[in-house]
């Protein structure tokens, strides 16, 4: 089960890269670009396009799989991996990581990560190669065994055959109203992200927010289904805690207040603060939602910056420092890790959340459907890119198709359903 050839192509990502230090400082946008120098290492500009380097396994009969390696919309920040370069990486992967591919039997997806991702001479390998390189490994396997990638994965964790279709949550980038329309006409279960990551955004004490938030439970009773009723999730990016202060007490009251403004929805606040270090992430963050648990808020702490790799997640989920953790996939790296961290969120009681970003690609987002079914996270991001309808087709359409091919497995009479 050996791997002939390693083949790399460059390739898009779905959106652009973008300087989070430069638009929490207050840069300006003109049009779709911003105005200003960035202040993030490694950035041109404040907004440059997303790039991919897709890694291609040639097997033994020939057939090629594929997987899409990337860095995150806010590279560099939050603890993050430098920008994505596309040169850089192409070398490292044909001069490090495809001998390695060639040495290993492709049909143990574990087996295999496990020996192609030994750190090298420098250290650990960049997050983005470990990412694509597992989503090839992952389909090698199940092309080899004859399965769906959320089998393997199943199978090499010990897991039961999934039975429940994931939640999808969808993020509406700077077209907020036009693409809050679209998510709740599409029926989709949480929403809608909102991109609150400017002060003109969040508003004086959030009162911008706040008319936001209530401004999309109006809408839902508008124009949703007869019911419809969405988990309503915002990302503020620290944007809380930048604008009343750093104190959880301060910073729990004002998530309480905006729970009450939307009293019969369940309120996901993702990013209420950014304190600046992990373990500052986590002490202030468990503060936070003690404090919610002892007022029975409705509302629920994301976390996104500050809790980027496994041993991150591992740390916040053991702490309690989060209602929900955004497993921020290529972040994260290897795909193996994304599951293992699902199941170390799981077995914590702490909810987990596949997420990842826009920047994405179509090969990336389908490879993750199958690891957050596989592990029944308790949802997953509709991706790549901002436009809504792309991702939720994407997503939505692999888990369909997949769980049709689940189905299948359980009762698989020669008939049409």
């Amino acid at each position: 089960m050996q791997i002939k050839e390693v083949l790399l192509a460059p390739g898009n990502g779905a959106f652009f890269y973008d300087d989070q230090a430069a638009i929490r400082a207050g840069a300006v946008q003109d049009g779709f670009v911003y105005v200003g120098k960035p202040l993030t290492p490694g950035l041109a500009s404040i907004r440059v396009p997303a790039s991919s380097l897709s890694v291609g396994l040639v097997l033994a009969d020939d057939i090629v799989v594929w997987g899409d390696m990337m860095s995150v919309q806010y590279s560099g920040a939050g603890g993050r991996d430098p920008l994505f370069d596309p040169r850089q990486i192409k070398d490292l992967t044909s001069l490090v990581v495809a001998p390695r591919l060639l040495d290993v039997d492709a049909s143990h997806y574990l087996d295999a990560c496990d020996k192609v991702f030994e750190p090298s001479e420098e250290g650990r390998l960049p997050l983005a190669v470990e990412y694509g390189v597992s989503q090839a490994l992952l389909r090698a396997a199940a092309h080899l065994r004859r399965s769906t990638m959320a089998e393997i994965v199943c199978e090499e964790f010990k897991l039961p055959f999934p039975s429940q279709r994931v939640p999808i949550y969808a993020q509406s980038g700077d077209a907020r109203e036009i693409n809050v329309d679209k998510m709740i006409l599409k029926g989709v279960e949480i929403l809608p992200h909102g991109l609150i990551n400017s002060r003109q955004k969040f508003g004086t004490n959030g009162e911008s927010f706040i008319d936001f938030v209530k401004w999309v439970a109006k809408r839902t009773r508008e124009i949703g289904h007869p019911g419809y009723h969405p988990v309503l999730h915002f990302d503020v990016y620290g944007w809380i805690g930048q604008e009343i202060g750093l104190q959880p007490q301060r910073i729990a009251d004002f998530i309480c207040n905006v729970a009450e403004v939307v009293p019969a929805f369940t309120l996901n606040i993702e990013s209420p603060a950014d304190f600046g270090s992990t373990e500052a992430q986590i002490d202030s963050y468990a503060q936070i939602v003690s404090i919610l648990d002892h007022r029975a808020s409705s509302a629920r702490i994301v976390v996104d910056e500050r809790c980027n790799t496994l041993e991150d997640i591992r740390l916040f989920a053991k702490a309690k420092a989060a209602h929900l953790v955004q497993i921020k996939t290529p972040d994260v790296g290897s795909l193996a890790d994304t599951a293992r961290a699902v199941l170390f969120c799981k077995a914590n009681n702490v909810g987990a959340y596949v997420g990842g970003s826009c920047t994405e690609t179509d090969l990336s987002a389908r490879a993750t459907v199958h690891v957050s079914v596989a592990t029944q996270a308790d949802m997953m991001l509709a991706k790549p890119g901002m436009g809504v309808d792309e991702g939720l087709s994407i997503v939505g359409n692999e888990q369909s198709r997949l769980f049709a091919m689940l189905d299948h497995r359980r009762a698989p009479a020669n008939t049409v359903s």
